[in-house]
């Protein structure tokens, strides 16, 4: 969809309203539905029907945005609107409370979210804004608008966001729209928090992981599985922690592909890697291809760096749940490293990432460590030189084992990973590639393709054929009939000028539903 595209949802209007209540944010893409929002809406009260929740996309201009908040103004009712305030999407939404401010200075502006709910006495946008709300603002959010509108007026700026058991929390699924269901990825959750402290984890700072009423999830689940919704994505930190609860989940999901077949649900999970029991092991057995994803942190492989971020692992069994998963489960694997971690070297991160290929995950999530506001990662900052980009996302530049200049050659490999071996289009020629040492061979290719392109964004799939040929050419001596012949046989040699063919990606495309993301239907294919 185009970044103009906006989402907006309108609850019935009441005569006599004396404020009107604006629920936005910035999506990275249209295909994301903010669940946040939902749950603030759901959970307002008397105030529901005077509530309006309106997304939008990141690439619109500030100005134009404006333009679509100030058109919920009523006149003589005060105008209220809530941001969802988040890393990708500050910079944009600074720009946006600024020109408000500007143009409409009686405009009530509050925000919610991670990127606001630490340091609020840093921030330039939490200057311009009349309040913030740090934390869950599920409750907090309708409480500070009946002040704003019934008195008194309050006089903190910084509200700390109540956090009511979950059983006191309305759902929110009921307001993914039918447009969302046919068009977009739908966010729910079974439980809130985590109990593991990883350093550079923004749940680091959750007590535990708190678990919603697992039936009363189901029946919402139901309902969105009968209005149409096929496809699931949890944000559940740690799916797996609960046995029990895990199994009734997937129970749920496996009924649904038992009943219907050939209309397959597809169901995303984050799990923790070394905790896979056997009972939970049969249930994912049970799973058929494209309908089962699981994101899997591991992070690093390296005892003192994990014990350093204070991340608890056992890396054997994490290494042998992995390898389980790849062989006896269909189970689609994104398996989670990061590099720039307090202690990790390039040599430590790369024999963990040789380490993570030879287990064989189908991808490999190559992320740059990044500041989020609040992490206790920065306790390591003068010990390890840490030193982060001052502006969103906060990536690391260096630090005391990995200089600028080695940092970003590792920012362009995991750019080049992405689109070579993470796309599933050279499932054949990346083995090749890789050799027996996966890592240097891989940061010889980045090396080289930056070099010769002095690029790392809008490569067309065609000309990444053609470099990755030309670099076994001339790294590996392979002659050209046999590289020709090896990407011949992979998606991207086989998409190469066939406009309109059959190919083998388009088949997979037809063959495993609308409900499997594209890049695993990739996967699949090769």
């Amino acid at each position: 969809m185009a970044a103009c595209v906006s989402v907006q949802y309108r609850l019935n209007d009441s005569d006599g309203r004396t404020m009107t209540i604006l629920l936005t944010t910035l999506n990275a893409r249209y295909a994301h539905a903010a669940l946040g929002l939902r749950y603030l809406l759901a959970n307002m009260g008397e105030l529901t029907e005077q509530t309006t929740i309106q997304e939008f996309v990141i690439g619109l201009r500030p100005t134009d945005i404006v333009e679509k908040i100030l058109a919920h103004r009523q006149p003589d009712q005060k105008l209220i609107v809530g941001f969802g305030v988040y890393i990708w999407n500050v910079i944009e939404i600074t720009q946006i409370v600024a020109i408000l401010k500007q143009v409409a200075p009686e405009v009530v502006i509050i925000l919610g979210g991670p990127e606001v709910s630490h340091e609020t006495d840093k921030q330039e946008i939490i200057r311009l804004a009349d309040y913030v709300i740090t934390g869950w603002g599920d409750i907090t959010f309708a409480d500070l608008c009946r002040q704003i509108l019934n008195g008194p007026k309050p006089l903190m700026k910084v509200h700390a966001g109540a956090q009511p058991p979950l059983t006191e929390l309305k759902l929110p699924y009921q307001l993914y729209s039918d447009t969302d269901i046919r068009h977009r990825t739908l966010y729910v959750e079974a439980s809130r928090g985590c109990p593991f402290k990883c350093e550079f984890c923004l749940s680091s700072l959750d007590k535990t992981a708190w678990p919603f009423d697992i039936d009363q999830f189901l029946a919402e689940m139901e309902s969105l599985y009968q209005r149409g919704a096929r496809l699931f994505k949890f944000v559940d930190r740690t799916f797996n922690l609960n046995i029990k609860t895990s199994l009734k989940i997937m129970q749920f999901f496996l009924d649904k592909l038992e009943a219907n077949p050939a209309d397959p649900v597809f169901a995303h999970f984050e799990v923790v890697p070394d905790h896979l029991p056997d009972a939970l092991k049969e249930g994912i057995r049970k799973f058929p291809e494209g309908t089962l994803q699981f994101e899997i942190g591991i992070q690093s492989f390296n005892p003192e760096v994990q014990s350093l971020i204070s991340r608890k692992q056992n890396n054997q069994k994490a290494a042998e749940n992995i390898r389980w998963l790849c062989t006896e489960s269909h189970a689609h694997l994104h398996v989670d490293l990061i590099a720039g971690l307090p202690g990790e070297t390039m040599e430590s991160f790369g024999k963990g990432f040789d380490h993570l290929v030879e287990v064989g995950p189908h991808e490999i999530q190559f992320g740059i460590l990044k500041r989020l506001r609040g992490t206790p990662i920065i306790r390591h900052t003068d010990e390890y030189a840490l030193r982060f980009d001052p502006q969103p996302p906060y990536t690391i530049l260096e630090n005391r084992d990995i200089p600028f200049t080695d940092m970003q050659r590792l920012v362009r490999f995991a750019r080049y990973w992405d689109m070579v071996a993470n796309s599933g289009r050279f499932a054949n020629t990346l083995p090749v590639m890789l050799g027996d040492a996966p890592f240097a061979r891989f940061m010889a290719f980045s090396d080289w393709i930056f070099a010769n392109t002095d690029a790392t964004h809008r490569i067309a799939l065609d000309r990444l054929a053609a470099l990755v040929s030309q670099w076994l050419q001339q790294h590996d001596n392979m002659p050209a009939d046999e590289v020709k012949a090896l990407l011949a046989g992979d998606y991207a040699g086989s998409a190469q000028h066939q406009q309109g063919a059959s190919h083998k990606g388009q088949q997979a495309k037809e063959a495993k539903g609308k409900s499997t993301p594209q890049r695993q239907r990739q996967h699949l294919a090769a």
